[in-house]
């Protein structure tokens, strides 16, 4: 190998030096609660959320989990102390070839979690890691890492998923992406839902609505029980972007959302939300701009990125929540989303209102140019939402939904631009949210049909959350005839192979989310062939 393998603590970047000084004193801390394997073994196993591995790039990955404690009721808390915890990673699943191992700290303030940095590895290769605690040890994880950016790599093979609704079915979906043969799972928001139950519910969450940062942890834990779920964790690294139910459904910034108590300070309870996020995800210490400490006071936690895979592709995954102005001309002046006339609403095309914020359109404003030095052949848009218009007014006229990308049209026309600017190289835009399979074309003008086609779309179905059914869907097709397929009754997830020379996808769908067991079938094939932004149905 080049380097040797390091691992770092957490670091966080312009920290004051309180701050700083606290994570120190943290990171560093004798090992104050444990166990003697021959005294006092564990009795329980504290991996039971399994392993998990992300935000890689070509020298580095983060590696996760969080210990939880023998007692079922008390998820939120492992120990008052923080914890060593012994890592191992090595390029071959029994841990001979190339093993190397240390320890890392699982402090208490952040739940117990982990959120080992491995930095100093092989460019494009995959490795086997696990984590120990005295006689307990975790599952076995598979990562990789990037290619070089300057690298040729023939191929890259991902899937695209959101929308796991505990209530709504199992997430059996996954058992089936573990035989996807992945490189990487882009997860596109709604890990999670705050909700405190659902009509007809196929099982419900323990906990009710979420709120304290208690409410959240244990929510994330029972998602995390799920054992499909932690078996893809486990099979590659996942880039992860969040939407609205992490905190609060339609929230906006840091307005607050429809659901939950609205006698909470919403500022305080995003922090809560922010911060059991970071804990559950396998994040770099640098997404908390100002540590934990920091999102109590409304600070960034920057999770917006992008990464290359080779000379094949840039990857941008992007953050519409967070710095997003709020929806406009709600009845009644309300909180959270609703369907708007946009001609009766003055505020539509306010030139100022923006879903990304400014800072994030100027970054990715900048990313493009830069990707048109680089020339990359594929440029995937990692977001949450649905991209194109989508109308549902049949005939003359517009009825949109304000929560989305219509919802935010200005926004909207400055992206194409900047990719049409920039000369930007086949987009991609994969998205979530919407809990239904729509295929289709970016066009440099949403309101306009005949305009030029600049890129190409995917959204994905969700894992298990509820859509309306299929009954208008040709007319609604007809009257958006920039997609070209639809679907708003399978759940599953999408995957998506890129080459140098096209893209292939298919809408990956399960017979009944209502069943622990299911069977999984393609829905539709479809290719892009490089240089040209059309799809085209294979099957």
């Amino acid at each position: 190998m080049k380097n040797s393998i390091t691992a770092l603590h957490p670091t966080f970047a312009n920290p004051s030096r309180r701050e700083l000084l606290k994570w120190a004193v943290a990171a560093s801390a004798p090992l104050t609660y444990s166990f003697s394997a021959a005294q006092t073994p564990l009795k329980h196993n504290p991996f039971s959320l399994g392993v998990a591995s992300g935000s890689p790039n070509y020298h580095s990955v983060v590696l996760w989990t969080r210990l939880m404690p023998p007692e079922a009721g008390d998820l939120d808390q492992f120990s008052s102390s923080n914890v060593t915890v012994t890592w191992e990673v090595a390029d071959d699943e029994l841990f001979k070839v190339n093993r190397r191992s240390g320890q890392v700290m699982a402090l208490a303030a952040l739940a117990n979690s982990v959120h080992l940095e491995l930095e100093g590895l092989q460019s494009d290769r995959w490795y086997f890691y696990r984590f120990q605690l005295e006689n307990a040890q975790s599952t076995v994880g598979r990562t990789r890492t990037l290619p070089h950016p300057n690298a040729v790599v023939q191929k890259l093979r991902i899937a695209y998923a959101s929308c796991q609704r505990w209530e709504h079915g199992y997430f059996s979906a996954y058992h089936h992406m573990c035989q996807e043969n992945l490189d990487l799972v882009l997860f596109l928001g709604d890990y999670i839902y705050e909700y405190a139950g659902a009509a007809n519910a196929v099982r419900l969450p323990t906990g009710g609505w979420v709120n304290s940062l208690s409410d959240y942890r244990n929510r994330y834990a029972l998602h995390k029980s799920e054992k499909s779920l932690q078996a893809m964790h486990a099979q590659c690294p996942w880039l992860i972007t969040w939407d609205d139910h992490e905190v609060s459904n339609d929230y906006a910034g840091l307005e607050r959302g429809q659901s939950g108590n609205i006698s909470f300070d919403f500022s305080a309870q995003r922090a809560r939300a922010y911060q059991a996020f970071y804990e559950h995800m396998p994040l770099r210490a640098s997404a908390l701009t100002r540590a934990i400490e920091g999102l109590a006071t409304g600070a960034e936690m920057r999770i917006y990125g992008q990464v290359a895979y080779g000379q094949l592709a840039n990857i941008y995954l992007l953050d519409d929540r967070q710095y997003r102005d709020r929806q406009v001309c709600n009845k009644g002046l309300g909180y959270g989303s609703g369907w708007v006339d946009p001609d009766q609403c003055e505020a539509w095309l306010d030139p100022q209102r923006t879903l990304l914020g400014m800072a994030q359109e100027k970054w990715l404003d900048q990313s493009f140019a830069k990707a048109h030095t680089e020339q990359r052949t594929w440029n995937i848009l990692s977001q949450q939402s649905l991209f194109g218009r989508r109308d549902y007014k049949l005939g003359a006229g517009y009825y949109l939904w304000n929560d989305g990308w219509d919802g935010y049209s200005s926004a909207r026309q400055r992206m194409t631009k900047s990719m049409q600017n920039h000369a930007l190289n086949n987009p991609v835009l994969i998205g979530g949210d919407i809990h239904e399979n729509w295929v289709g074309h970016v066009m440099a003008d949403a309101y306009q049909d005949d305009s030029a086609t600049i890129g190409v779309e995917f959204c994905g179905a969700g894992i298990t959350a509820r859509s309306a059914g299929n009954s208008k869907l040709a007319a609604r097709l007809a009257e958006n005839p920039h997609f070209i397929f639809a679907d708003s009754e399978r759940k599953g997830y999408g995957v998506v192979e890129f080459t140098a020379k096209q893209i292939q996808t298919e809408l990956r769908v399960v017979d009944d989310v209502r069943q622990r067991q299911t069977k999984i079938e393609t829905l539709a094939k479809f290719t892009v062939e490089a240089g040209v932004p059309q799809v085209q149905r294979t099957a």
